[in-house]
């Protein structure tokens, strides 16, 4: 989770919202004594990422920027994508994925969609 999208849930869902929950912020801007709720990082880690994915508890939910997906997903840190498709033509966006790439394998787990049109897919990932 980045700081600026942190900083907007806190503000939206107030910070008993995160009462009970680890979070873990990615930023090379953050200072950590300024959020002493948050443990902060400037880089992903493999090794750590590993470690953490190894401990007994909930999963790992990642809600962030493309980079940091990207991080992720190259290390083969990410088991599982959720993707919603918003109905709204933009004549431009940032990609879900930057290149270079090299593909990934998905197999659906489930789809919803809503009255507004939105439509939410659940992948996972094949490694």
């Amino acid at each position: 989770m980045g700081r600026r999208t942190y900083e907007a849930a806190v503000q939206r869902l107030g910070e008993a919202a995160f009462s009970g929950i680890t979070t873990m912020v990615f930023s090379r801007t953050l200072k950590p004594d300024e959020h002493p709720t948050v443990k902060a990082f400037s880089e992903v880690n493999p090794e750590w990422v590993r470690s953490l994915k190894d401990q007994e508890g909930k999963d790992i939910w990642l809600f962030g920027g493309s980079a940091l997906f990207r991080s992720f997903l190259d290390l083969g840190h990410v088991d599982m994508v959720e993707v919603s498709v918003i109905p709204v033509l933009l004549g431009a966006g940032i990609p879900l994925l930057r290149p270079p790439y090299s593909p990934t394998r998905l197999k659906l787990l489930s789809n919803q969609v809503y009255r507004s049109g939105r439509l939410a897919l659940a992948y996972e990932v094949r490694h």
